[in-house]
């Protein structure tokens, strides 16, 4: 009878154990936050690598806690429709460029043809106090908030029409642009037909010549396959398109002080690392779309010419614009 009695109790001990044992492990995943961090990159992009490299870094420092998980390829919307969720916290964290200035007209600066001429100029304007108050200050009033500015690249010129060498050689030629105002306006001055369009459908629009050309950094040109879809590429250079790692500021507000600090601190150290990936893959690239692709260089003087409206339209429209473009052409 002691025996069966003895037995009994450590069978109960058993269960008792394992089902603390569970309630812990499941306690312990409760406490673990995702954050759901979007972009419209395709897998290989510098949006992806640099999303992902985010993404473990921070799930190693704040394991248990906190998990970045990263969705590329517009898996939770369009840069204009994860504008809009990220102000209600979903997604969490977003890697947008140019629809920047759709949030701020300020960010349009970035989009003035030939500003930024160096990666090195980038940093220095990426952290300057001046231009860090005029592009950030103003954002968590609006929902969002910069942790880091990160790089989209040098961008050029591909299309299936002609050799693009000078401004009007784009006249009559269909080119898919980013939302936001000012790479149409640029684009309408060299004399081509710009319309914003949805990453994810510039490469079957370019196949069934929806559109005839399109401009981008060589990583998101590779990574998108678009030279299966194009036949010449002109070597413009013509705008330098930061990205940057948003958090929703509702979603930023809950974190605790501890944890946003991780959060800053690794998003302003990727800094560097995407601009030296971007600087590879600028170098490694080329030789991967060349061929198919025809390329060919450009007359850039003739370029720069034909901006100048696009700056004193800036400086017209956007207030701080024009002292703002003096402000990091000083930086060069």
């Amino acid at each position: 009878m002691k025996r069966a009695t003895s037995r009994i109790g450590l069978y109960v001990g058993i269960l008792l154990s394992v089902a603390i044992w569970s309630l812990r492990a499941s306690v312990a995943r409760a406490e673990v936050t995702t954050i759901k961090l979007g972009h419209i990159g395709f897998p290989g992009s510098l949006f992806d690598i640099v999303a992902q490299e985010y993404a473990r870094r921070v799930n190693t420092e704040l394991k248990g806690r906190y998990e970045v998980k990263v969705f590329h390829s517009s898996q939770l919307g369009s840069d204009e429709q994860m504008v809009k969720g990220v102000k209600l916290g979903a997604p969490e964290m977003f890697e947008p460029s140019t629809v920047m200035s759709t949030v701020e007209p300020k960010f349009g600066v970035f989009e003035m043809p030939y500003l930024i001429t160096s990666r090195g100029q980038m940093k220095k304007a990426a952290e300057n106090p001046e231009v860090r108050k005029a592009l950030f200050d103003g954002l968590p009033a609006k929902g969002m908030r910069v942790l880091g500015v990160w790089e989209n690249g040098f961008r050029h010129i591909t299309n299936s029409v002609r050799p693009i060498i000078k401004p009007e050689d784009l006249k009559g030629v269909k080119l898919r642009v980013p939302g936001g105002a000012w790479r149409v306006n640029m684009f309408k001055a060299y004399g081509a037909n710009p319309a914003p369009m949805p990453f994810a459908e510039v490469y079957s629009a370019l196949q069934s010549g929806v559109m005839d050309g399109q401009e981008n950094p060589f990583a998101q040109i590779a990574s998108a396959k678009l030279q299966e879809v194009q036949k010449y590429l002109s070597l413009s250079g013509h705008v330098y398109s930061p990205a940057y790692l948003i958090v929703s500021e509702d979603f930023w507000q809950k974190v605790p002080k501890d944890a946003q600090a991780v959060l800053s601190k690794i998003a302003v150290e990727l800094g560097d690392y995407a601009r030296s990936q971007g600087e590879a893959l600028d170098r490694d690239l080329l030789a991967k779309l060349v061929p198919p692709l025809k390329v060919n260089e450009v007359n850039k003087p003739a370029f720069i010419q034909a901006s100048a409206s696009i700056y004193q339209q800036f400086g017209r429209e956007v207030p701080g614009g024009a002292e703002l473009v003096k402000l990091i052409q000083s930086l060069r």
